[in-house]
This record gives C-alpha cells, sequence and structure tokens, in this order.
C-alpha cells in the first residue's frame, strides 16, 4: 500500500547501520597463483580492513583477523598495503602493513600455528617509519617498496625513497639492514616496477610544489650488481605532463599513461631512448589522479594486450589491441571500476560497480570476453526500489561552461508525496578537489533518496575524469568555480522545478567542505549544509605543520603562491567570511585527522559563537581523514538527516533530534 506524505518523511529500510555496513568496497586486489585476494573494509571492527583469498574452488576466506589493519599512512592517504607469491611448498608468502605501528610483516597463512612476523623496525622520529606499494622478490630474499622515512618532529621532515626490505627479519630492529635503492633525490615516488628480465626498474616521481595530477617524471635505472638502481633517467613527464602509472610489457617495452595531449591515454615507451608512440589516442582518461602510491588503472596481458580502464566522466573495462588501436569493452552492467587492476595469464581482475550493484571483484576472462562477479559479491539487503534510479546531466555555469552533475531523485515504493509539493534536495561536493563523484550505489546517498531528499552529486570544474583543460578550471579559482557550479546546479534544479527552492542544502567533505562552508558564505541559495572534515582557513593550512607534507603545497596551484596572493586566502577563506554565513550547518570532524586538523573547524565554531546561527558539532575520537568506524558513520548519517529535517520542516521518523546551539 502506498502512502501520502512530505518529501523527507518518508519511512524507509535503508538505515543508517545499513548503509554503514556497506561502506567502503573491496580494494587493491592482486592474483596469487590460482587465488584473488583483495583489500576488504570491517566497518563493525573500529574500521579495519583485512586480507579476503578466494581460493580456486571459489571459497572466500579471511586471512587476518582482528586486530590486524591491512593499511598505511603514505602520503597520509595511504597506498598498496599487501603483496603475495605462491610458492610449491608451505603456501602462500604474503607481506603487508599493519596500520597501528606501520610496520611491514610476513605472514605465511597456510603454516599451522603462525602469525605474521615483522620485517621492518619502528622509529621514534615523527611519523617513524612507512612503507607501501611493495613487490616481493623471493629469489632475491627482498620485499621492494617505497620507504616513507621521517627525520624530524614536523610533517615536512620526511624523505621518500625506493627500499629493499630483507624478507629474513633482519631489519626488524636494525634499519641499516634496508637497503636503499634511491638515493632519496625525489620529493615523492611510487613503487618499483622490474623489466620481465630483472634487470631493469621503472617508477614515476615528482616534487613540490607540483601534484602528481599535473607533472610527474617516468624514472628508469638498471639493476646495478649490488641490487641498486643508481643513475636513474626520466625518460616521459616533465613539469606540465603527467604520467600517472607504468607497467613493463613482456617484450620489454614499458606502457604509459601520460596527460600529455590533454587526456591520459596509453603509450608505449621505449626504456632506453624513451620514444613514445599512442596506443589508443582519444579524448578519453585511461587514468586519474594519483592520490595513493600503487593505484592501477591498466595491466599488460600476455601478446601485447593490455587490460584498460578508461572513459569520459566514468571508467569501464576494456582490451585493448595496440596494433589496431581498437578496444573492446567488457560487457556487463558495471558502469565504473576502481583504479585496480590484476592479470593472471588472460584473467584480469578488477573492482566495478555500477547505479544498482555496489562495488564487487569481477574477473574477466579475455579468450572469451565473458566477465562475471567472483568476490564481495554485491547483494540486495533491501527491496531495490528503495534505491535511487540516478541519471547524468550536464548544466550551463557562469560564462556558457559545462557542468556535470549525477541527480538522485527520491525513490521509495510505499511512498508519494502532496500533489504540487517539490522535494527537498542536498547538493554533495566531493573531495580532492582533484577526483570526482563516480555513478554508483551508494547506501548512504539512498539512506536519504529513500526518505524523499533528493540527492544531486556535482564534478564541479576542476573535476577529473573531463580531460585536463577542465580539471585545471579549478586553477587559481578554488572557492570560485567549484562554488558557482553548484550554485548552478542548485538554481538549475529550482529552476526546472525538480527541487523545492527553499529546501536546498548543500554538503561535502574535506575539500568538498571547503566548498560547502564556502558555499554558505557566498550566497543564499541553501537552506543549510553538512560540512564534514574540511578546509576553512587555507592560511594556516599551508603553515608551517598546517597539514600534511603530500599537499603542503596543494594550494599554490588551487589559489595561487601565497606570497603572491596573500589577500586571496583570505578573500576565499570561509573561516574569514564566517560573518556572512547565516544558515543553519552540521560540522563533523575527526580528531586525529592528519590532512585536515581539528583547528580547522574548532575556528569556525569559534568565529560563530553568539552569531545567532544555528549549527551543531561533532568530533569523533580516533577519526581520521574520512570516517571508517560503522558507529561514527551512523551517528554522523543521522545527525545530518536530523539537521535536514529540522531545516526543511518534516519529521524524520525514528530520527532522534539534532541539538543546535546558536
Amino acid at each position: 500500500m502506498v502512502s501520502t506524505a512530505s518529501y523527507g518523511a518518508w519511512q524507509s529500510p535503508v538505515g543508517a547501520e545499513l548503509a554503514a555496513s556497506a561502506g567502503g568496497g573491496p580494494d587493491f586486489v592482486g592474483t596469487v597463483g590460482d587465488e584473488l585476494w583483495w583489500a576488504a573494509p570491517r566497518p563493525a571492527e573500529e574500521g579495519r580492513f583485512t586480507l579476503v583469498r578466494r581460493r580456486a574452488g571459489g571459497a572466500e576466506e579471511t586471512v587476518l583477523p582482528a586486530p590486524w589493519n591491512v593499511r598505511n599512512r603514505v602520503l597520509e592517504y595511504g597506498g598498496l598495503p599487501w603483496a603475495a607469491v605462491a610458492r610449491a611448498s608451505g603456501g602462500p608468502l604474503v607481506v603487508f602493513t599493519h596500520f597501528a605501528d606501520q610496520r611491514l610483516y610476513a605472514f605465511e597463512p597456510d603454516v599451522p600455528g603462525a602469525v605474521p612476523q615483522p620485517l621492518t623496525p619502528l622509529s621514534p622520529v615523527g611519523g617513524g617509519l612507512r612503507w607501501a606499494d611493495p613487490v616481493l622478490l623471493p629469489g632475491r630474499g627482498e620485499v621492494w617498496c617505497v620507504l616513507e622515512e621521517f627525520t624530524g618532529e614536523g610533517p615536512y621532515d620526511v624523505r621518500r625513497l625506493l627500499a629493499a626490505v630483507p624478507l629474513d627479519g633482519s631489519a626488524a630492529r636494525d634499519r641499516g639492514a634496508v637497503r636503499e635503492l634511491t638515493d632519496g633525490g625525489n620529493r615523492f615516488v611510487t613503487g618499483p616496477r622490474l623489466s620481465p628480465d630483472g634487470r631493469q626498474a621503472a617508477w614515476i616521481a615528482w616534487d613540490h610544489p607540483r601534484m602528481p595530477w599535473e607533472g610527474t617524471e617516468l624514472k628508469t635505472a638498471q639493476v646495478s650488481a649490488d641490487g641498486r638502481l643508481p643513475d636513474a633517467r626520466t625518460v616521459m613527464g616533465g613539469p606540465a605532463e603527467s604520467v600517472a602509472q607504468v607497467e613493463w610489457a613482456e617484450d620489454g617495452s614499458l606502457v604509459a599513461a601520460s596527460d600529455r595531449t590533454g587526456w591520459w591515454n596509453l603509450y608505449r615507451v621505449d626504456p632506453a631512448t624513451g620514444e613514445s608512440a599512442a596506443l589508443c589516442r582519444r579524448e578519453e582518461e585511461f587514468a586519474g589522479p594519483l592520490w595513493r602510491v600503487g593505484m592501477r588503472w591498466f595491466a599488460p596481458l600476455p601478446g601485447g594486450l593490455v587490460a584498460a580502464l578508461h572513459g569520459r566522466g566514468a571508467a569501464v573495462l576494456g582490451v585493448l589491441d595496440p596494433r589496431s588501436g581498437e578496444i573492446a569493452d567488457v560487457a556487463g552492467p558495471w558502469t565504473e571500476w576502481a583504479p585496480t587492476l590484476a592479470v593472471h595469464g588472460t584473467r584480469a581482475v578488477g573492482v566495478a560497480a555500477s547505479p544498482h550493484s555496489a562495488y564487487e571483484v569481477v574477473e574477466l576472462d579475455v579468450c572469451t570476453g565473458r566477465a562475471r562477479p567472483v568476490g564481495a559479491r554485491h547483494a540486495d539487503r533491501v527491496d531495490p526500489a528503495y534505491y535511487p534510479e540516478p541519471l547524468t546531466r550536464t548544466f550551463g555555469g557562469p560564462d556558457g561552461r559545462e557542468v556535470h552533475a549525477h541527480l538522485h531523485p527520491p525513490r521509495n515504493p510505499g511512498h508519494v508525496a502532496p500533489e504540487g509539493e517539490l522535494p527537498p534536495y542536498v547538493v554533495w561536493a566531493h573531495g580532492g578537489p582533484t577526483a570526482r563523484s563516480p555513478l554508483v550505489l551508494d547506501l548512504a546517498t539512498a539512506f536519504f533518496t529513500s526518505r524523499g531528499i533528493g540527492v544531486a552529486e556535482v564534478n564541479y570544474g576542476g573535476s577529473t575524469g573531463y580531460g585536463r583543460a577542465y580539471r585545471e578550471r579549478l586553477r587559481g579559482q578554488w572557492g570560485v568555480v567549484d562554488v558557482e557550479d553548484c550554485a548552478a546546479v542548485a538554481g538549475a534544479l529550482a529552476r526546472e522545478g525538480i527541487a523545492d527552492p527553499a529546501r536546498i542544502a548543500i554538503r561535502g567533505g574535506s575539500a568538498g567542505g571547503w566548498t560547502a562552508a564556502a558555499s554558505l558564505a557566498a550566497t543564499s541559495l541553501y537552506a543549510c549544509g553538512t560540512i564534514l572534515y574540511p578546509v576553512l582557513d587555507p592560511e594556516a593550512w599551508t603553515a608551517e605543520g598546517g597539514t600534511h607534507d603530500f599537499e603542503s603545497h596543494y594550494l599554490e596551484s588551487l589559489i595561487g603562491p601565497r606570497e603572491e596572493v596573500p589577500e586571496r586566502y583570505r578573500e576565499r577563506s570561509p573561516l574569514h567570511r564566517a560573518g556572512r554565513i547565516s544558515a543553519p550547518f552540521l560540522l563533523l570532524q575527526g580528531l586525529a585527522d592528519p590532512v585536515c586538523p581539528p583547528a580547522q573547524s574548532e575556528r569556525l565554531l569559534a568565529a560563530m559563537a553568539g552569531r545567532g546561527v544555528p549549527h551543531t558539532y561533532i568530533a569523533f575520537e580516533g577519526e581520521g581523514h574520512g570516517f571508517r568506524r560503522a558507529a561514527t558513520v551512523v551517528r554522523a548519517l543521522e545527525a545530518e538527516l536530523s539537521l535536514y529535517a529540522q531545516t526543511f520542516g518534516v519529521t524524520a521518523p525514528g530520527m532522534a533530534a539534532l541539538e543546535l546551539v546558536t
């Protein structure tokens, strides 16, 4: 039976607990012999990640019990945290990073009574020693990886290099037993990729003030007799060219993703001369922003083929034949693939989702073209009729520019709204800002849409997936273009009769939190806003120790060099424009956030004190940049819904009222 109720007051089985339990998805897939392995989130277990293996017969097993947490803090966003090899006897050998102490461990899961053994030492200096993007080399008795080593107490007292860790455990208490493969001449590096004959290595490097999507270098070096990588040379890339990934092909050439044409396309590169040739020249993206070392958008296959993610505003899996330049896309329901791929023989494995299914592990048989979900399979735990039916729109922004967005209208099979009532909408600004919102099923979105609140995810200027020109619309314009583009979508929803003009909210986390706060200070379009772990004071954020090393120069491109345009930092700052904020807001913050420290949020609270604007601040102990614990996600979602219900003038069934202060 269908009942009539106001938008925002619909009853829904998509609870906050359900949304929290579905948070995240499989990540960092790999093949270990005939088995598939991946990192899997466990929101109910303090938000830890474990390793899951799918045996050849199809059974899934958890490799590491609690409290093991397969993550690392390299670049603070983490990187590839594990590697494993199959062995003729004794089962697989796996190495992984443990989040609690950031050490690298070795584990033999098939050996009775075995427990993980540390391979690397602890350091009392600053952030210690961190490891990522490992490559297991049993023949050498080593694992090669990225080492992030803090040399002082400050977040910028750090060096990064390629290192070799002995598998015999001799470095567990002796930093001197770790061999340094490179000289640390670059501020940032990705993990090494070894040539098929083991004689050469390739990796990507870059330096401040560039971010990796602005300019990187593809490095190669011969492996010396003592197993080091001296005399590295640059064979591709530069200050205005982003090389996002490199792999070796079976013929000894390199395959790399470069945006030299304005789009990340794939190239074959001669490691000796640097000569390159495009494999498939398209105005599409075959890679993306390198936020975490070890991200993988393509993987060479036998016979010269390449499994590659590609698309425009989306990423689908295809098999590229470089001889013809043609790419055959995988058939199936999946419309978005995460940047993690692995190959074993003629099998390619990735993680994919669609507007109607969450991320799951999918295997492609290249010979037959058949793809099937094989791990972490999506299962509907409520009637899919409660999921939104999203659509992609391109709106007109200022100066005639295009603004891309995904609309998720309210949908609930048990409710309709009173005749003539328009729904409320929440404009979602993604983080990054050099990122994008994918069009996939997210139960956090369904939590709102199934209650009668629409969601509009805006891929504002500066987002990835639409070429370098679109990405660089935000250069020097952060706090302007993103705010204007979100407002353009909100205004269009109101003008077109899609949303109630009086009941449009905005929300965002991290860089999206900046956009949400800046929007509340810049326009009266929004009835309220939700701000999660934001940047609010760019002057303080770029000051010594204001954030972490990786993003410490990010604002030089987003706003401009601070020493050249100091007034711009104050003009754009939501904190310094706090006096213009008049709409109610919810501020959510992790107290262990090294990227956007709590001080940013606390300064806004101080600026708003006694101004008569209803607001609430909720801080979460132990949470960092992005919420992982189920209890945190539940509290945050329910608080957000309560804010909207109070502001929109409806009662959300079963939700306690959020106390707002002025």
